[in-house]
């Protein structure tokens, strides 16, 4: 085996991020658009910087010939690679961002050189530094009595070498924080240009260093490791985990530098000195000519959203045409099998079931699993109001979704104070489970609605994020749903389930099975998958054995893909795209079979190991066929996608899949949608025309009852008065007769 099919993870996450910057150079999507994806990079770069570098670090401390298990690549192998591939990046990042802001220019929006300024504009920003930003900064020196200040996690700041003017060779460091307290950029009066606040205070520094002489100056940022590790000191009985959760937050802020930016072309000298202080290697010292961050984007935005053609055509998320809105959407789960597609449908139609739970006298308990929210939840307030109705409600919050965790222990909070039984996650392990089981009673009767999602409870990703959303009342489901619930209750997992999967201890050998399975099937086999990263070593092993006994394997990974496709004796057999677009792509869909003995699946879980073996996911499958087709359907699609689609080579590369002569191009996403409006308008026409003909129904019964009134009016079918009078089988001419 060799490794010679393996990718490393953090190197295959780096090529992902390419091709989100890819999108920023793609001349198809609208210019402002463009730029998001440049600010997307960024931002990407930056939690990959605070966790998996961070994590890298830590290792490389910890233990230093430590090998990742796939390429057997030391942590510090791993650094010293990732940073010469993130240099490849960031001129490309540069060159985007140039790009982009010329082509702005033909819309007015200019970022200024700040050394171009006209006497007019000079004088303009000179007297706002003088009047919005001077009273306000906080200068730091650094000499032997003024240590280096803390420089806070992401925060940009303005450095300068200084001398006093009666001193013409002794040099003192100045640092001047330019995000806190400030716009974060300032508009040139009845113009569209610009210029970042970082910009100006680096511009007028000598009107805060008055009696000094600016030699150099530079703008800067520094990147902390945000990687914390949980002990088990912090599950002690005695402590309360959420205010443990509270300090680690704080904590974040404040762990060793990672790495260390600047923009422009700063001294050696200056680099040389901050480099030391936070002591971080030469390597992970980055440079660039573009922004350090992208978070002015929204003020541009607002300059800019008249010009419809800089954005991408406004789409809204459609009613399923499976769902009528006029009645119980728990009666019509009991029906039939409910799926979504997000963010194609509207997620408005869940959050009804929830309401309508809340308020429902048979719904005795409702339960579920929450890892990201939106900051203003209409699930939150639905499950408040259900326990203030009296409905048992429990939520388990996981408090360690990263990034989330101030926004989640908020929202236990309020919970709480609801009335809803909150639990947490179980010590060793993240609940990523997305689940809801609603239990109602009808006198001695027990029944169930379980919902299993592959995304969050989130409004706002649900219009940004590719999700499917089942809701069911087969019992069996209910059954799985209330033994996970009951387990996560008491802080175990679940051992057995009848038709769910449930990490970690029967997920990953039930796929490993259904694997093995094909694999008996050999050139008749087939395995589809999509998912956001694939890095679980056992299952990439179990998938090259797969594509060696000639098992087709169609793949769709969004992100990390530590299998390498196409490597001959090995995945030759095994296709993997990858599809970045305008929505991210985020639901699993796992495939295992043909026609009869198919089995499809919608999951929470990517096949990394932390998902199958260190977290509680669920997958459950589609056992209605009409739920299942369209779930391939779906599948199939993406395979299909000749506009967004990047394929993998054999040697790990990505390229966009080229289309062939006369093929029509195919944005998957952008057919998704066309395929939800299509089908409400075929609801919507189905509707008019029901409404229609019970109009005419209505109209026709309400003449026939006041013809009823009539005088002489003899009913068209009305019985005879007697076995010798004959029935009158033709309809009569009705005279009105004026009383």
């Amino acid at each position: 085996m060799g490794g010679k099919f393996y990718d490393n993870r953090e190197l295959s996450w780096l090529k992902f991020n390419a091709r989100v910057l890819e999108e920023a150079f793609d001349e198809d999507t609208p210019l402002f658009e463009r730029l998001r994806f440049v600010q997307i990079f960024c931002s990407n770069l930056d939690e990959f910087f605070m966790i998996r570098v961070g994590s890298l670090h830590d290792k490389m401390l910890f233990d230093s010939k430590d090998t990742e298990n796939k390429t057997n690549m030391t942590a510090r192998e791993q650094l010293i690679e990732i940073a010469k591939q993130v240099k490849k990046l960031l001129p490309l990042k540069d060159q985007a961002y140039s790009d982009i802001m010329t082509g702005l220019k033909g819309y007015g929006i200019e970022h200024i050189d700040p050394a171009a300024l006209s006497p007019e504009e000079d004088a303009f920003y000179r007297a706002f530094f003088a009047r919005e930003i001077q009273p306000l900064l906080f200068t730091g020196m650094v000499d032997k009595k003024h240590p280096v200040p803390f420089l806070k996690n992401g925060e940009i700041y303005v450095g300068v070498t200084i001398r006093k003017k009666d001193d013409a060779g002794k040099t003192t460091f100045g640092i001047l924080p330019a995000s806190e307290n400030f716009p974060r950029l300032v508009w040139l009066p009845g113009t569209g240009k610009f210029l970042l606040t970082e910009e100006l205070i680096s511009r007028y520094a000598e009107m805060v260093f008055k009696n000094f002489e600016i030699v150099s100056r530079c703008i800067f940022r520094v990147t902390r490791n945000a990687d914390i590790a949980m002990d088990e000191g912090l599950y002690d009985h005695d402590v309360d985990f959420r205010d443990i959760m509270s300090e680690l937050v704080k904590k974040r802020k404040k762990l060793q530098p990672v790495r260390l930016e600047f923009q422009g072309e700063p001294d050696e000298s200056i680099i040389a000195l901050i480099a030391k202080t936070l002591k971080v290697k030469d390597n992970f010292v980055f440079t660039q000519t573009a922004p350090l961050t992208m978070s002015f984007l929204s003020s541009v935005e607002r300059r800019l959203e008249k010009q419809s053609e800089l954005f991408f055509t406004p789409l809204t998320p459609q009613k399923s045409p499976d769902i009528d809105p006029k009645r119980s959407m728990i009666e019509q789960i009991k029906q039939h099998d409910v799926m979504l597609n997000y963010p194609y449908e509207n997620i408005s139609q869940f959050i009804r079931l929830l309401d309508e739970a809340a308020d429902n006298p048979d719904v005795v308990s409702i339960k579920i699993t929450l890892y990201r929210v939106a900051r203003d939840s209409k699930i939150i307030s639905a499950l408040t109001r259900a326990a203030e109705n009296g409905k048992d409600v429990l939520a388990l919050v996981e408090l360690r979704a990263r990034f989330d965790e101030e926004n989640n222990i908020g929202w236990s909070k309020r919970l709480e104070e609801a009335g809803v039984t909150v639990i947490y996650g179980l010590e060793e392990l993240k609940v990523h489970s997305k689940l809801l089981l609603i239990t109602l009673r009808d006198g001695s009767d027990v029944s169930y609605i379980t919902q299993v999602g592959t995304g969050n409870y989130n409004e706002r990703t649900s219009k940004l994020y590719t999700d499917i959303t089942l809701m069911t009342a087969d019992r069996d489901f209910g059954s799985d749903a209330s033994v996970v619930f009951n387990a996560l209750a008491v802080g175990n997992t679940v051992e057995s389930t009848n038709k769910l999967l449930v990490a970690p201890k029967g997920l990953k050998s039930r796929i490993v099975e259904l694997i093995d399975n094909e694999i008996t099937y050999k050139n008749d086999g087939y395995i589809g998958i999509k998912m956001n990263s694939l890095t679980d070593k056992d299952i990439i092993e179990k998938l090259a054995e797969a594509s060696r006994a000639g098992v087709k394997i169609e793949l769709v990974v969004r992100g990390i893909c530590c299998l390498i496709a196409g490597v001959e004796g090995d995945t030759e057999n095994i296709r993997v795209i990858s599809i970045v677009g305008r929505f991210l792509e985020h639901s699993r869909i796992y495939i295992f079979g043909k026609d009869s003995r198919r089995r499809v699946y919608i999951s929470s879980a990517d096949f990394m190991t932390r998902n199958t073996e260190r977290r509680v996911e669920v997958a459950a499958p589609l056992l209605d066929r009409r739920l299942a087709d369209r779930a391939v359907d779906i599948f199939n699609t993406c395979l299909r996608d000749n506009v967004k689609a990047r394929e993998q080579d054999s040697e790990g590369n990505y390229h966009r899949v080229e289309r062939k002569p006369g093929e029509a191009p195919l944005n998957s996403q952008i057919f998704f949608y066309e395929q939800a409006y299509s089908a409400a308008e075929e609801a919507a026409k189905n509707e008019e025309e029901s409404l229609r003909r019970r109009r005419a129904e209505e109209s026709a019964a309400r003449r026939e009852a006041e013809l009823a009134l009539a005088p002489n009016y003899v009913h068209p079918i009305a019985p005879a008065k007697s076995a010798e009078e004959p029935r009158i089988t033709h309809r009569v001419k009705i005279r009105r007769v004026k009383r």
